[in-house]
């Protein structure tokens, strides 16, 4: 027989399901194969600040109150990131994956699970001092219409730039790192040219069809917050936006080696998960 704190935590686990369901059903935003364990820590934190009595006073409050699922939103995305995240990665691109893109005559590139921008502008800045902005389109993506709002604005906080600029000189960057913002107060803003041939749109991941097709697919610690079956389907939808010989790049704590989709990839650079769709000949 469970004790009461047994009883409590399998009570707990129904409602905090129960909840997702309801986002689902009323929403469209499908939670429901996130890790349990992420999902559990950011709707507990919620709820805790919510001061209600019980999880299940969540559900009712959600499907009523369109400003309380913006916050339940903001806490579910993912948006732990900042620019040059992993700079190894990026003078991995930098030095081994960019120099081939010059044969093409046009590059598209999806971000997907973009958060609030950083490493989407990241990307446009390297791809600018390697002379290949001119003829890329990037598409940002995120469920969040919020978080990609703020992607757009390209607007951070000026107390990030020295992690940030750090970062970009660890990644290979050839010029000044502030030649790329303006100082405002205590924000800095990007420059506009760097949005030119940037898409931000919401896409979610985990309901929605393939985004476009594209060169390049940038998907980096998203993945982690899935269960295996949602992993799949959603390397599923890479599989369906890349060509032969198109490149999809992973988190450090993401591989596909246990993916149903591993077969139809080779691991061009395996210490920093980049892999590309096999060319069948």
């Amino acid at each position: 027989m469970k004790n009461n704190q047994e009883d409590q935590l399998e009570t707990q686990d129904i409602e905090i399901a129960l909840l997702m369901e309801a986002l689902y059903q009323k929403y469209g935003y499908d939670f429901r194969n996130y890790s349990k364990a992420h999902i559990k820590r950011r709707i507990l934190n919620r709820f805790n600040l919510s001061g209600m009595q019980h999880v299940s006073e969540m559900i009712h409050e959600s499907l009523v109150n369109h400003k309380f699922v913006d916050q339940i939103l903001m806490d579910l995305s993912i948006t732990v990131t900042e620019m040059y995240r992993d700079p190894g990665f990026y003078r991995t691109l930098r030095e081994q994956i960019l120099p081939t893109f010059h044969s093409l005559p046009y590059i598209k590139i999806w971000h997907a699970g973009c958060a609030s921008g950083e490493e989407v502008y990241s990307m446009a800045i390297m791809l600018r001092e390697e002379g290949l902005y001119q003829k890329t389109q990037i598409y940002a993506t995120d469920f969040n219409p919020l978080i990609i709002r703020q992607a757009k604005e390209g607007i951070y906080p000026i107390n990030r730039m020295k992690e940030f600029t750090a970062n970009y000189i660890k990644s290979g960057g050839k010029a000044a790192f502030s030649d790329y913002y303006t100082a405002q107060g205590e924000t800095v803003k990007l420059l506009d040219t760097l949005k030119k041939n940037i898409v931000f749109a919401t896409h979610n991941l985990v309901t929605d069809s393939v985004f476009a097709e594209v060169n390049m697919v940038v998907c980096r610690n998203v993945l982690i917050y899935f269960d295996r079956t949602l992993q799949d389907k959603v390397i599923g939808l890479f599989v369906e936006s890349l060509p032969e010989g198109g490149i999809l790049c992973l988190g450090s704590k993401e591989n596909l080696q246990f993916s149903i989709h591993a077969p139809l990839f080779n691991p061009l650079i395996v210490n920093e998960k980049i892999y590309q769709k096999k060319i069948h000949f």
